[in-house]
């Protein structure tokens, strides 16, 4: 296969910025799929990609993502995308079909699995775009690198769009079904919890940072003068900071506090609980409400928000959503959340939630955002086992 002139002009960027190769574990024995995911939501949805092939089909499945996914796949992080880095890879895996999600496209890999007759899609497509946004003038590269797919599956038609400007011709899908956020929970913890709060209003803050403790003190301070039952779960960011936001709000704010660390229980008088980090589904499943921490005046969010949405928790939220940008994206954009920026707002937002018809409207909209995506990734199974020769 002779290479462009826009690929030689970016083989030639890309020779001075090659890599040593991480030291790979050995290759599984069989049909090895390779899945690639340059974002968090592509991760999501690549891992249970990989857990139906794993557990329907049986082919060992490799990722490479920035982040770890949860779920039976091998996962390395991305290798780069010069020439000589290309041929290690393939040379070593020796992947038998190849799906690329996102739009981030890689011209060297293609080009030598296309070369090599490995079949190949691009799934979960966002707008196109060369790896990296490598500066340079590579003539005709984008398009002829989306030529190499067998088929293009786009998310949304803006998606859809970018890739007809770049040369392709793609089917809109929408976005596959992302991994299982649904966190695990003691049925019967949550059980006796349950009974033992009845009917009492609960909201919960989540990964709560220093910065952050004075709005909701201030939010949990105004709530109160209207909903006397209401209990707030409080879990700090840093566990050191429990025993300490504990005696403010018990001395400073003379709330009735308890703290699971201790074996006590929110008894009916409590007003502020501290529990424990490792026990976020039980938390969610409790509480109709759940502020996610860091992301008002922290270093930004750290709880993913599909883990609330999977469990029917209303989110509320700041503007600083850190790693789930784009998750934050999609829940905003189905009204599935408050975004607040401010503590008034934090507190407006709290009181306007602890109406149940309200807080049920933001939690069915994020059940659905999370819930969704099923169908597409049957879609993307089916073309994988057919570029495969099994269908």
């Amino acid at each position: 296969m002779v290479a462009s002139l826009g690929l030689t002009l970016y083989h030639l960027a890309t020779r001075r910025e090659t890599r040593p190769n991480g030291i790979w574990p050995a290759r599984p024995k069989g049909r090895l799929i390779w899945l690639h995911a340059p974002s968090i939501d592509a991760t999501k949805a690549m891992a249970e990609l990989a857990r139906r092939i794993a557990e329907e089909d049986g082919h060992p499945v490799l990722i490479t993502s920035a982040t770890t996914p949860i779920g039976p796949a091998l996962h390395i992080p991305p290798p780069g995308d010069s020439y000589a880095e290309s041929k290690a890879f393939l040379d070593h895996w020796k992947p038998d079909a190849i799906l690329m999600a996102d739009g981030e496209i890689r011209p060297s890999v293609l080009q030598e699995a296309a070369e090599r007759r490995i079949p190949m899609a691009l799934v979960n497509g966002r707008p196109p775009a060369i790896f990296r946004d490598r500066d340079g003038w590579y003539p005709g590269l984008l398009r002829g690198s989306l030529a190499l797919f067998q088929q293009v599956f786009a998310v949304d038609e803006a998606a859809a769009r970018a890739f007809r400007k770049a040369g392709a011709t793609p089917q809109i899908t929408g976005r596959m079904e992302e991994a299982s956020a649904v966190l695990p929970a003691n049925e019967a913890e949550r059980s006796a919890l349950a009974r033992l709060l009845a009917t009492r209003p609960v909201w919960l803050a989540a990964d709560l940072p220093e910065a952050e403790e004075n709005a909701v003190i201030e939010a949990h301070r105004a709530a109160l003068r209207h909903t006397h039952r209401l209990l707030l779960i409080v879990v700090p960011q840093n566990p050191a900071r429990a025993p300490i936001l504990a005696e403010k709000m018990d001395k400073g704010e003379g709330w009735i506090i308890a703290q699971r660390s201790a074996d006590e229980e929110p008894e009916a008088e409590t007003e502020a609980y501290f529990a424990d980090a490792s026990e976020y589904g039980l938390w969610y499943r409790l509480a109709p409400i759940s502020y996610l921490g860091g992301s008002l005046s922290g270093g930004g969010c750290l709880r993913d928000p599909l883990e609330a949405a999977a469990l029917g928790s209303s989110i509320i939220h700041g503007p600083r959503t850190g790693i789930f940008g784009p998750i934050f994206g999609r829940l905003g954009a189905a009204r599935a959340t408050r975004s607040v920026a401010s503590t008034q707002d934090l507190t407006d937002a709290l009181a306007d939630l602890l109406a149940p018809d309200r807080a049920a409207r933001y939690a069915q909209a994020a059940w659905a955002v999370a819930s969704d995506g099923v169908e597409v990734t049957d879609r993307v199974q089916s073309l994988l086992r057919k570029m495969m020769g099994e269908d």
